[in-house]
This record gives C-alpha cells, structure tokens and sequence, in this order.
C-alpha cells in the first residue's frame, strides 16, 4: 500500500510513501538485542531491515501541506546498492494518485534534515540544475537543525547532503522556525530533541481531533517501546524523556500518531498496558 487516508475534523490527512530502503537492523534497534527485534523486522544476509519512506499530505479547506519528502531521486548507483532503494511510484507519483501536482504544495515541513527525510525537497530539472521540487512552498526548518546540516559533524556529516536543502535558500523558499511554532491554524510544529539535536515532530489539529506525526522519535511501531531507541540518535536520553512526554497525552487525548519509517501501517494509537505503551494500528 502506497497511500491512506483519513480525517481530522475538517482536514484530510493522506498518507504517502515514496517507496521503501534499508538500514542496519542493530543500528534501527539500538541496545535491544536482535533475538527481539528481528521477529517483527527480519534482517537480510548484510542485516539489514526494509523501512518504509512515508510522508503526510495535510489538506486543509485552501492549503496543502506536506510533511517530509522522502530520499529523492538524483541517487547515484552506489548509493541505491547500499540502501536496497525501492522507490515505487515515488513521491510525486503518489501525490498525482491524490489528485495534486507539485505546483499544488503550500507548505513543505522537514522533521529534519537527513538525506531520508528531505531527498525530495529538489530535484534535476530538464536543465541539469538542482532546483526545488515543489516551486510554490515554504520549506519549514528548525534554525538550529539548518545550522547542523550546513555544518556536520563527523558523526552526522554522511546524513546531511547539501543538494537536497541548500537549494531551497538559493531560490528563497526556506523558512527557518526556532522552537514550537504554529504554521497555518491547526499546524504545528513542536521541538523534540533526541535524534537531532533540533528534531521537530508535526501536530495537526482541528475539531478537537489530533494526528501526531512521530518523525524519527518513534521511526516504525516496533519502536514504541520507551527503550527502543535508534543508535543513529545523538541524544537517546532526550528521545526516551520525549516519547514518554508525548505518549502521555497522545493517551490522555486520544491522539492518532503517524509513523515514518513503519514499512506497513501510517497510523495507529498508542495505549499502555500492564504498565508497557504498545501500539494499534487503525
């Protein structure tokens, strides 16, 4: 399943995925042994795990908004043999499959700013230059993650690839946010340090009803679990504390969340049972 679709009071929620890749399954899963984590993702010869790339489309009564774009298209060979790329139909494709162009995109959300979550912000035009693929948006970024991914550092450097954001302050598209800030009525983003250090999660709202996109603070829901947490996280400790913080009131106010990386489901609801949060699809 390429797309879903449901409803938050007067917003229509689409969720999209730009096609499926790989990572190491002891790095996704962290301290939590294989003998755990393999039953739900079983690893290739190389012990990698399939991840789906998922995106939202958020649209309101005039605006569409989308929230991550995926890994891209101008990946080289090596690359795509690395990552066991699988980009079927593709992000664009997917959206014309919900009746929307690229010119039809408001707002452009990145949780952050690694290569799997912002590859298709640009693209190669017919020219050969790498422009931005969706040319009416506003890129939403945290100042602080912008000045991370300008300036890697050898731990983060081969996460942060430059022609997938640099051309969005070329071509004056990007709009930098510091901290929790409201992007249009009923969309919000909310700092959540742990992965990156200026990670940011997406929160849509409307008639009282809420959808919490999770971004890399809970990639797929085989890491719902508090202690399942990726070693790809620059602060695991701030990862856990926010997962707990968020969990809580997704359950307190029955929240739907939304998961990024989860090669099955979109969506789901987080409950806590004999004193562990679990996850139901739906």
């Amino acid at each position: 399943m390429t797309t879903d679709f449901l409803t938050i009071g007067h917003f229509q929620i689409y969720g999209l995925r730009d096609g499926f890749f790989c990572l190491d399954g002891g790095a996704m899963f962290g301290v939590i042994p294989k003998t755990l984590w393999e039953k739900k993702y079983p690893a290739d010869e190389y012990n990698r795990i399939r991840l789906g790339l998922n995106s939202i489309l958020i649209h309101t009564e005039d605006k569409n908004v989308l929230v991550d774009t995926g890994i891209g298209t101008h990946l080289d060979s090596k690359f795509n043999d690395m990552y066991s790329l699988d980009l079927y139909p593709g992000l664009v494709d997917t959206l014309k499959d919900v009746g929307l162009e690229r010119e039809d995109i408001d707002y452009v959300i990145n949780t952050h700013l690694h290569f799997d979550h912002c590859g298709g912000n640009t693209f190669i035009d017919s020219g050969g230059e790498i422009v931005p693929t969706f040319p009416h948006a506003e890129y939403i970024v945290q100042k602080g993650e912008w000045e991370s991914a300008c300036n890697p550092t050898p731990r983060d450097k081969s996460s942060y690839l430059a022609k997938y954001f640099r051309p969005l302050e070329e071509h004056k598209q990007l709009h930098l946010v510091e901290g929790d800030t409201q992007i249009i009525e009923g969309v919000e983003v909310l700092l959540t340090p742990g992965h990156t250090a200026f990670h940011q999660c997406v929160k849509i709202e409307s008639e009282g009803q809420v959808l919490f996109f999770l971004g890399d603070m809970v990639p797929t829901s085989g890491h719902v679990g508090l202690p399942y947490v990726m070693s790809y996280d620059l602060f695991p400790l701030k990862t856990i504390i926010n997962k707990e913080k968020f969990y809580k009131m997704a359950i307190e106010e029955d929240w739907i969340i939304a998961f990024n990386h989860d090669p099955e489901f979109f969506f789901g609801k987080i409950e806590k049972k004999d004193g562990k949060y679990t996850f139901t699809p739906g």
